[in-house]
């Protein structure tokens, strides 16, 4: 039985064989937007293949006069539309096309067919960031579609956002990468999940609890945009013309912008009184200091008048308090583990 899955003989070797070009592009890339070698190939190409008829590209390449075919040929019926020197150009869904370049693999393996050049032409390219596009559509499909997350809001994440933030801060004292990695995506999943809640007007979040204007939703482009805006108003030196050579001189200019920005009557205002101890007491007293608000420490009797001290100590050599007491806390956990045999001193 003759097999006819593969051509049964060689073209003449002096026959040009042609080339088979698989335009690929990226579904975070605007449909249309193409390299210039793409549209180059796909002018100049004999025919353009397609199996999808709603390939995103479609309507844009009509718009430059490149006719396209429906056909979703196997590799021995390309690699036979290419004989004689034709390029044909194919255009694989987004999922890419397996049958199509196993089959070609085999032929190039087989010994038995004179193949056509391949290339593998990248039409658009991810630009940095672009996961964060799918970020936002998984997070779009997950609230919309799951039991759990649909229910959530506002007030019901707030839990989480500072239980991420404490085990990131944990994967930096760690100095474990793959851990800082996974911390930094649970940190960036409160942020991209409070934005897609914001995004439905009307209460907070779907938990009965009207707040003042509650009902203006926003999206992550907002949070994205605002940051965007904040950052280059708050870097004159970067983004204008203003000089800083320092960081101190950068410190000045961010605490200049931002007096401007808040309108704070006072330095202690934006300070957030629900933060830590340590670092409540050390954010009072850097900001009286870089305001140059001249203020005594308060006296009094107790050890919190003591800690007060030693943080605002600590803040004015550049030390964290709040840092340096957990690393002191880590020594002093391992300690403790040490006297129960748990883990070997100093490992």
């Amino acid at each position: 039985m003759t097999d006819h899955s593969e051509p049964t003989a060689t073209p003449d070797a002096d026959e040009p064989t042609g080339r088979i070009v698989l335009l690929t592009t990226s579904h975070r890339v605007a449909p249309g937007v193409l390299s210039w070698p793409a549209w180059q190939t796909l002018h100049a190409a004999d025919r353009v293949l397609c199996a999808d008829p709603g390939h995103p590209q479609l309507p844009y390449l009509r718009e430059a006069g490149i006719e396209v075919a429906f056909e979703s040929p196997d590799a021995h019926a390309l690699v036979e539309a290419c004989a004689g020197g034709r390029t044909v150009v194919v255009l694989p869904g987004g999922e890419g096309d397996q049958r199509l370049t196993d089959g070609l693999a085999r032929l190039a393996g087989s010994g038995r067919v004179s193949m056509p050049d391949l290339e593998l032409l990248p039409g658009s390219y991810d630009l940095p960031g672009a996961r964060l596009l799918d970020l936002v559509q998984v997070m779009d499909r997950v609230r919309r579609e799951c039991p759990w997350t649909s229910r959530q809001t506002h007030r019901g994440l707030a839990k989480y956002a500072i239980e991420e933030a404490y085990e990131l801060v944990e994967a930096i004292e760690d100095g474990d990468r793959e851990e800082l990695r996974e911390e930094l995506g649970d940190v960036l999943l409160q942020v991209v999940f409070h934005a897609r809640i914001a995004e439905e007007a009307g209460g907070d979040g779907g938990d009965g609890e009207d707040d003042e204007g509650a009902d203006e939703a926003f999206s992550i482009d907002d949070v994205a945009g605002a940051l965007v805006t904040k950052l280059i108003h708050r870097h004159p030196h970067v983004f204008g013309d203003a000089k800083a050579e320092t960081p101190e001189d950068v410190s000045a200019h961010w605490q200049r912008t931002k007096a401007v920005e808040k309108r704070r009557a006072s330095v202690t205002d934006g300070i957030p009184v629900g933060q830590p101890g340590l670092a409540l007491a050390a954010k009072l007293a850097g900001r009286a200091r870089t305001g140059g608000v001249a203020v005594e420490l308060p006296r009094g009797e107790g050890i919190g008048y003591e800690l007060l001290e030693l943080a605002a100590r600590a803040e004015a050599a550049g030390i964290d308090p709040e840092t340096a007491l957990r690393a002191a806390a880590r020594a002093y956990r391992d300690a403790i583990r040490a006297a129960e045999g748990l883990v070997e001193p100093g490992e």
